[in-house]
């Protein structure tokens, strides 16, 4: 049985090892360095730091940043889902999918509006991510040709897509090219 709770301090070394896990030594700790920096970096916040755990040992992580949409001033309360990792011996248990349901949850309980992410569009269309461009919000860097719908947003609240258009604007931390890239 999966339970979902946010994290606490005494997690981040098992949050880590789940991110260097499911990345492997080459994205690793890249992954790790940006959760780490994100965790630290006030623009990120609000934030909210999510570990799945089983049996007592954190299995999953996933990490939601606030984003400003430029021009600013237009009133919306917005996140991004950066990252999501899940070991690799559990992955395609439902874990993942239970980490960003319970996400989702806890962030339209909280009043954010809307969430973007740049991943697998077969995976987050189950959600209800729709390709984000194509609804007007560009990504704060060029996302590589033929891979336009792996950027992608979820209304929270309904009515803000189409009332709100423009550029997502990432924490200082993400907001690095070198973590928009394939």
């Amino acid at each position: 049985m999966v339970k979902v709770r946010f994290d606490t301090p005494e997690d981040r070394a098992a949050i880590a090892a789940v991110h260097e896990g499911a990345f492997g030594s080459t994205q690793g700790p890249e992954i790790v360095g940006l959760v780490a920096g994100l965790l630290a970096d006030a623009s990120a916040r609000p934030l909210y730091s999510m570990a799945a755990e089983m049996d007592g040992r954190v299995v999953g992580h996933v990490l939601f940043t606030a984003v400003q949409i430029q021009p600013e001033g237009q009133g919306i309360a917005a996140q991004i889902l950066a990252p999501l990792a899940v070991l690799p011996g559990l992955q395609g248990k439902g874990i993942g999918s239970a980490l960003i349901n319970e996400g989702m949850r806890q962030l339209a309980a909280a009043g954010v509006d809307l969430v973007f992410v740049l991943g697998y569009p077969d995976y987050y269309s189950r959600f209800g991510f729709r390709p984000a461009r194509a609804l007007g919000f560009d990504a704060p860097y060029a996302i590589p040709a033929g891979h336009d719908d792996a950027w992608m947003v979820m209304e929270l609240k309904p009515g803000v897509i189409g009332r709100v258009r423009g550029t997502v604007q990432c924490a200082d931390t993400l907001n690095d090219p070198r973590h928009w890239r394939e």
